[in-house]
């Protein structure tokens, strides 16, 4: 009789062991001659060492396909444990399985497309309108690059900008001051990392999620990190930024140039930065529109509701200055 400890660490222990420990159950009937204890990320095993070994094969291979698919079903573990190939959950162009094993795609040719320029480019622009999914996709790929170990971190970062509201001064400590601002950051990586596991990154730093003030002076290697919002950064605050990427890493650049909220008199650097390195190599940009939309049916309609406003609007002061030349020499 040997004791034989097995470490489950890449994966959410909840996911894993199941829902009252069902899954583990199911296990340590499959397993009969075997006593275990698991708790943790540590499960301690007990009885022959050929037996023993071939617990620990099995579980890791368990563990694989939890970390790939973020689920662990009753009939996935009888078909490794019995040797036969696990089956595989097939969708076109997912990129990777969120929560609960909810595939998360490129659900439109241009979400489709952001992906591909994504794997071809180490800085890519992603642009267009409200619920379009930029931002969501761009998390996405940096959390599958996470999983892949293609990187050893991901960096989320947008600045500080309130839209169009003061909203003062925010009680609490420098976290909960900026919180609000990061928490669509948040809510994406909710859907796609279990939430002790998650815990876990932000805890160690594996996944930071900072205003865009705190990038000044770090060089950011072996990372994916994406900046959301890009339209509300000044000029000095965007090539701050993007001198940001080090060694192994990729950049993301989201934001709508139709919801700038700085003041009037300041020029967006996401705007001038699209203009100045536009024949730049290894620079992709994918732009998204009204038909990429994938909120609420309204959304669209909102959207091209203000795009017609706004042609009018233009097209009104345009004839205000037609005829009324004097208005303008004024």
């Amino acid at each position: 009789m040997i004791e034989r400890i097995v470490i489950i660490d890449n994966v959410d222990p909840v996911s894993f062991y199941g829902v009252n420990n069902s899954n583990m159950q199911l296990i340590r009937n499959l397993f009969p001659k075997l006593r275990m204890a698991a708790r943790g990320s540590v499960i301690k095993v007990i009885g022959d060492d050929k037996e023993t070994a071939e617990f620990e094969k099995k579980i890791k291979e368990l563990e694989d396909y939890c970390i790939k698919y973020n689920k662990l079903t009753e009939d996935v573990i009888l078909d490794v444990i019995k040797g036969k190939a696990p089956r595989e959950m097939k969708v076109d162009d997912v990129i990777i399985y969120g929560v609960n094993g909810k595939p998360i795609s490129g659900r439109t040719p241009n979400q489709q497309l952001l992906v591909k320029t994504f794997q071809q480019n180490d800085l890519t622009f992603a642009l267009g309108p409200a619920g379009t999914g930029k931002t969501y996709v761009a998390i996405a790929l940096a959390v599958r690059a996470l999983k892949n170990r293609e990187v050893r971190k991901i960096i989320l970062s947008r600045p500080a900008v309130e839209a169009g509201e003061k909203l003062g001064f925010l009680p609490g400590d420098m976290k909960d001051k900026i919180d609000p601002y990061l928490q669509p950051l948040y809510d994406a990586l909710e859907d796609m990392i279990p939430a002790v596991k998650l815990k876990e990154y932000m805890e160690t730093n594996v996944i930071q999620i900072a205003p865009l003030a705190f990038m000044r002076g770090r060089t950011l290697n072996d990372a994916v990190i994406v900046l959301d919002e890009a339209q509300n950064t000044t000029t000095h605050q965007i090539k701050m930024f993007l001198t940001r990427l080090g060694m192994n890493a990729k950049m993301i650049i989201t934001g709508d140039v139709t919801q700038i909220d700085l003041p009037r008199s300041t020029t967006s650097g996401l705007v001038q930065a699209l203009r100045v390195l536009k024949d730049i190599n290894g620079i992709g940009k994918v732009e998204f529109g009204k038909k990429d939309i994938v909120r609420h049916q309204l959304v669209q309609r909102i959207v091209e509701a203000y795009e017609r406003w706004d042609k009018c609007r233009v097209e009104e002061e345009q004839n205000d200055k037609n005829n009324n030349p004097d208005n303008e020499n004024k």
